[in-house]
């Protein structure tokens, strides 16, 4: 009966919360045939209820450490509404039972064993509490009698921590008069006869007597006891602790043994799980975050941005990780403040449902940035700290480049930033150094195999590159992949032929082709062009090279739109370096540094967990170049986060610069690669730089804005919502609703505001609204939350700009007339012949991704507005094969940024006494 009511309730649940089942956990430590017997009458009972039941084996060798490891990692585990440490604990080492039990956390106790649940039960906290299971077995026998237990006397024979101890508690808090008997019990026959309910458990098989029962009595029999009998095959037979056959003319129910208390207990402990999973169920709602939102404290004037930052005390990162369903193992914690998410994470809800996916981007920016990351942080506060909805921010990491140099940080501004700033914008968990080391790890490895293949025969090569070790030559297994792409199908070192030596251990890198440079993660205008290998021991060898700035090598773009560590690792070794004399690609694999490389990136690959200001995660994952490269944050940590939301939820992530460049790239590249499709696109927009659109004189860092921009003039505002039209109907060309976001500045009128708003949705846009957040935090964002929940619900048809199977020059021209505006493109000589090489090549097929000024929808940064019949020169085409796409140059521009005269570093310090950062990022 109570299985056949379990099942009921487990339907149930699992129709109002589709995907939603009771979990079991059972952690057994050694091999013993009496747990491994219990053990599965358990986990038969849990299949036949719809329980999902899991066994977790440690072996007899597990320490004390080992068991309260795998304990801590199930009271984490959110799947796991019940869990039992199967006793006895067989283990060759010393470990501490009553430790081991307690270390269970009271609510998935179903045990009942902790010290805990049996405190709550003596205090009479019963429907606070897990009641042991052989117990609460033999209170549900005794009400199917039907009588009552309130007023009865009642005698329990045993003390026992497991049954005979709660029992007492049991019959007591049911208003029944209890004794409890045990061995040191002189008159026992006498007690047991005055007994209305009669428990015996005292493992001494039939010490009960029949004659010493009170006729009508309730017997329970909890004993389970082998005695000698020839006529069985075993030579013994189970009996109970009651003399069942006398006892049974007296009493007027009794249980057997076996078959009695046996079933009921297994048949309590799935009832206690239910119960359990039910408790999980009021309290969270599967999908539902029961979060810890920060009040903000807002001021008048807004203080600086890292005095709003250091005035917030952050949650403990692994409070935040806990919050938001993450388990144990599934965080690396980096201090107090940051962490990095596992991928299992992504296997562990594989099955849950991905959440909506909303993308910022912008109209065509002034030098200053009109508030993306600002309004990306504002966004997910209003979704979260005020309308209480699961949602998690995904923004970039930022270059230290920008950092120390002209821009300053990118953690948001006001009070809608990601905490703590300094540590978002310096190293974070160290993934751009490892990016550096990995990207120079396959400079240094091409100058060193051209300098090698020059100075040395084919022998010599071979017998450094395949040496004898203890007589034994050996191909690894990079060279093994090697030969087979050589299409030489051999494993036996000495079988290659002299001819075949040749190809393998010459890449013949033509160096006038090469592509790959070295990189640094700090503006330094002065590596722009160097000369390497002039030492006299490169033996004359030099060539003219370069550094970029770390975010814009191929690596970091690999990072972000990998989707595990075998892709990256796959996309790692694809990275095209250089071409041979022959015109045939060389990659990273080529050189057989693609192992290495992956080892490199093993822990960058994880996303960081972080938080914004008011309590909201944060994923902040690579940070690759918004012209060179696509300009979005990591596939990975969007995918992570839309699981973790869940289908009513949110991932708001940002793609750099205007619309035409990092939403163009977002939806062709990234959601191409991941196979995401967004729902909403959120464009931000300022009145300053519809101003400029306007006509408006030059906006220019560190210079204080001209008269235009802090006095009313709506002719010119009007006149530069072209580009607010035309970055609409680019958002709208991908079948995506727009909702803009007016970030108002203190300049900004009410009636431009409202102009800016009418023209927007005039223009196609799903919604516009008018935002405060930077002065307001999530408070200042709620009317675009609002609008970005409504949109969700919209139909969203997206579709791809074009097909990758479209020749190279046919790619880029429908994104300079579709997305730019210019009557055709013209390429130069160098671009043509990269498009005839890169089609010869194989690469052709691959998406584009346009390197070209992003303060203009032009080539030339002076055109403002939506300027129109322009040409736009193709200057030259690089590709990145590892990452996936080929990028044509679009004018001049450069991949290492130069110092200001006056950097942002010269506002930066350290207070030596409490370690404080101080200054402005």
């Amino acid at each position: 009966q109570v299985r056949e009511r379990l099942k009921k309730q487990v339907v149930e649940m699992t129709e109002r919360f589709p995907g939603f089942r009771p979990g079991l956990a059972i952690l057994q430590v050694g091999n013993r045939d009496d747990s491994n017997l219990y053990i599965n009458m358990k986990l038969k009972a849990a299949a036949e209820i719809g329980i999902s039941a899991n066994h977790i084996k440690l072996p007899n060798t597990a320490t004390e450490a080992d068991v309260l490891k795998c304990i801590a990692s199930l009271n984490g585990d959110p799947a796991v509404h019940g869990f039992i440490v199967q006793l006895p604990l067989d283990s060759d080492k010393p470990i501490n039972t009553e430790k081991i039990t307690n270390a269970v956390a009271p609510e998935k106790d179903v045990d009942g064993l902790s010290s805990i649940n049996a405190g709550k039960l003596s205090r009479g906290d019963l429907g606070d509490c897990f009641i042991p299971c052989t117990p609460k077995g033999c209170m549900e026998l005794i009400r199917q009698t039907g009588v009552q237990v309130a007023g009865k006397r009642a005698v329990v024979i045993g003390r026992s921590k497991i049954v005979g101890a709660p029992m007492h508690d049991l019959l007591l808090w049911n208003n029944a008069t209890v004794t409890t008997c045990h061995s040191k019990t002189s008159t026992l026959a006498e007690e047991v006869g005055k007994a209305d309910i009669l428990v015996v458990a005292a493992g001494k098989a039939e010490m009960v007597k029949g004659e010493w029962i009170k006729p009508g009595a309730i017997v329970i029999d909890c004993g389970i006891n082998h005695v000698p009998d020839s006529t069985k095959p075993s030579g013994k037979r189970v009996v109970g602790d009651v003399a069942y056959s006398t006892a049974k003319e007296k009493a007027s129910y009794i249980t057997p043994v076996p078959g009695g208390v046996g079933p009921m207990t297994v048949a309590m402990l799935m009832q206690s799980t239910v119960e359990s999973a039910q408790r999980f169920l009021e309290k969270f709602q599967p999908g539902k975050w029961n979060i810890q939102y920060n009040q903000l404290s807002l001021k008048i004037p807004v203080p600086s941005d890292i005095e709003i930052s250091q005035s917030c005390v952050p949650k403990p990162i692994d409070q935040v990780a806990r919050e938001i369903g993450l388990l144990p193992d599934e965080v690396e914690l980096y201090g107090q403040t940051k962490a990095k998410v596992h991928l299992s994470t992504l296997k562990r809800l594989k099955n849950q449902p991905d959440g909506k996916y909303i993308v910022v981007t912008g109209i065509t920016p002034t030098p200053l940035g009109e508030g993306k990351s600002t309004t990306t942080v504002g966004l997910v506060q209003a979704l979260g700290a005020h309308l209480h909805q699961n949602v998690f921010a995904c923004v970039r990491q930022p270059s230290q480049g920008p950092t120390f140099g002209i821009k300053g940080g990118a953690a948001g501004g006001g009070y809608c930033q990601v905490v703590p700033m300094e540590e978002f914008n310096l190293h974070l968990t160290g993934d751009i150094h490892a990016v550096t080391a990995a990207n120079n790890l396959v400079a240094a490895a091409v100058d060193a195999r051209i300098f090698h293949e020059l100075t040395q025969t084919d022998q010599a090569l071979y017998n450094r590159m395949v040496p004898s070790v203890n007589g034994v030559r050996k191909f690894s297994d990079i060279q093994i992949r090697r030969l087979r792409k050589l299409g030489i199908n051999k494993t036996d070192p000495t079988a290659l032929t002299k001819e075949e030596v040749n190809l393998f251990v010459r890449l013949d890198i033509d160096p006038g082709t090469i592509t790959w440079q070295r990189v640094l993660d700090t503006n330094d205008r002065f590596l722009r062009k160097i000369t390497i290998g002039q030492s006299p021991t490169e033996k004359g060898f030099s060539r003219m090279a370069q550094f970029d700035i770390t975010v814009s090598s191929e690596v970091m773009a690999v990072l972000a739109l990998s989707d595990g560590l075998d892709d990256m690792k796959k996309r790692l070794g694809r990275m095209v370096v250089a071409s041979s004399k022959r015109g045939e690609p060389v990659t990273a694999d080529d050189l057989g540094v693609t192992g290495a490389l992956a080892v490199l990136m093993k822990d960058a690959v994880k996303p960081n967990l972080m938080q914004t200001l008011e309590g909201t995660p944060v994923f902040v994952h690579a940070g690759p170049f918004a012209n060179i490269a696509h300009g979005n944050s990591s596939v990975l940590a969007d995918k992570i986060a839309l699981k973790l939301v869940g289908k009513e939820g949110f991932v708001v992530t940002e793609a750099g610069f205007g619309a035409d460049i990092g939403m163009e790239k977002f939806f062709n590249i990234k959601c191409r690669y991941s196979g995401l499709r967004p729902h909403v696109v959120v464009l931000v927009a300022t009145v300053r730089a519809l101003k400029m659109h306007g006509g408006g004189p030059a906006v220019t860092a560190g210079v204080p804005l001209p008269k235009e921009y802090m006095e009313e003039n709506l002719q010119l505002l009007a006149k530069g919502c072209s580009n607010l039209n035309k970055q609409i109907q680019n958002a709208r060309m991908f079948g995506v609703p727009v909702v803009v976001a007016v970030n108002a500045f203190k300049t900004d009128t009410k009636a431009e505001l409202a102009l800016v708003v009418q023209l927007a949705k005039e223009a196609g846009a799903f919604d516009a609204v008018e935002c405060t957040h930077w002065a307001e935090g999530g408070k200042g964002a709620v009317a675009l939350a609002r609008a970005v929940q409504r949109a969700s619900q919209a139909p969203s048809n997206f579709r791809f700009l074009y097909n990758v199977e479209l020749p190279v020059v046919d790619k880029i021209r429908l994104i300079a007339q579709q997305i730019y505006g210019a009557r055709d493109i013209e390429l130069l000589p160098e671009a043509q012949e990269k498009v005839a090489l890169y089609t010869k090549q194989g690469f052709g097929n691959l998406p584009i991704c346009m390197a070209k000024t992003h303060l203009s929808l032009s080539h030339d940064p002076e055109q403002k507005g939506a300027p129109t019949g322009f040409i736009l020169p193709i200057r030259d085409i690089r590709a990145s094969v590892g990452a996936g796409f080929l990028y044509p140059l679009v004018g001049t521009m450069s991949t290492m940024p130069g110092l200001p005269t006056r950097p942002c570093f010269y506002d930066i310090d350290l207070d030596p006494v409490s370690g404080e950062v101080n200054g402005l990022f």
